[in-house]
C-alpha cells in the first residue's frame, strides 16, 4: 500500500492547494447546519440525538461527492497527464486506490468539521455517544461508496460535467431506492425488486449505523460496493488510458 498512500497524499495535498476543497467544505458544513436545524427540527424534537442530521447527509453527499470526483480521472483524461502519472512507480491499482483514499480523507475531513453539532447535543442533553460515533461511521461509508461510483464514472470520459450528471444519477438511485415511494410501488406490482431495493439503498443502511446498530451484513455492503467500482475504476482506466 506504500505506493498508494503516497499517491493519496499527493492528492490530498492538490485539493487544499486549490479553493475547490475550501468552497466544498464551506458548502457541506452551511447546508449540513441549516438542514439540520431548520427542516430536521433539531430543537422542535426535544430529542438529544442527531438523527437530522444523519438523515441528510446522504442527500448533501449525493450532489457534493459527484463535484468531488468528476476531476478524479476526466481531468487526468482531458490534460493528457494520465500518462505521466501511469509511468510513476506505482501500479496501476494503486493510483485509483490512492485516489480514492484521498478523496474519503478529505470527506472524513468535512465530516469531523461538524463537530459542533456533536457539542451542541452534548450541551443541550445526554446523548449516547455511542450512538452518534456509529452514525458518523455510517455517513463515512456512504461517502466512501459515493466516491468509488463517481471514480470509476469519472473514469470513462474526458468531460467533466458528463462525469458530474452521470455520478449523481447512479448515485441517486443507491440513495431513493429505499425510499418508501419507490419501495411501495414495486411492493404492489414485483416485491422482489422491493426487497433488493431496499437492499441495496444506502438510506436503510445508514439508518441502521445512526440507531447505534452496526451490523456484519452493513459492513460488508459497504465495502463490497466499494471495493466493485474501485475494481470498475480500475478495468475503465487501464482501457481508455491511451485515449
Amino acid at each position: 500500500m506504500g505506493g498508494a498512500l503516497t499517491v493519496a497524499r499527493r492528492e490530498l495535498a492538490g485539493y487544499f492547494a486549490t479553493p475547490v476543497a475550501y468552497v466544498f467544505i464551506v458548502i457541506f458544513l452551511v447546508m449540513a447546519g441549516a438542514l439540520t436545524f431548520t427542516v430536521g427540527n433539531f430543537f422542535a424534537r426535544g430529542q438529544a440525538d442527531l438523527q437530522p442530521f444523519f438523515s441528510f447527509v446522504p442527500w448533501l453527499f449525493l450532489f457534493l461527492v459527484p463535484a468531488l470526483t468528476m476531476r478524479l480521472w476526466a481531468e487526468e483524461r482531458r490534460l493528457g497527464t494520465i500518462e505521466l502519472l501511469l509511468t510513476l512507480p506505482v501500479a496501476q491499482w494503486q493510483a485509483v486506490v490512492g485516489k480514492f483514499l484521498a478523496a474519503w480523507a478529505f470527506c472524513a475531513i468535512a465530516l469531523a468539521l461538524t463537530f459542533p453539532l456533536v457539542v451542541t447535543v452534548n450541551a443541550l442533553g445526554r446523548p449516547d455517544n455511542g450512538v452518534i460515533a456509529a452514525g458518523y461511521l455510517g455517513c463515512l461509508l456512504v461517502a466512501g461508496a459515493f466516491l468509488a461510483i463517481g471514480a470509476a464514472i469519472s473514469a470513462l470520459t474526458k468531460n467533466q460535467v458528463i462525469a458530474f450528471v452521470l455520478a449523481v444519477a447512479a448515485c441517486f438511485l443507491f440513495t431513493s431506492a429505499g425510499s418508501p415511494v419507490v419501495t411501495e410501488f414495486l411492493s404492489k406490482r414485483l416485491p422482489v425488486l422491493a426487497e433488493i431495493a431496499r437492499a441495496v439503498s444506502v438510506t436503510e443502511r445508514l439508518s441502521g449505523f445512526s440507531r447505534g446498530v452496526v451490523q456484519a451484513r452493513d459492513l460488508v455492503f459497504f465495502a463490497s460496493l466499494i471495493g466493485f467500482f474501485l475494481f470498475a475504476n480500475t478495468v475503465a482506466v487501464d482501457q481508455r488510458k491511451a485515449d
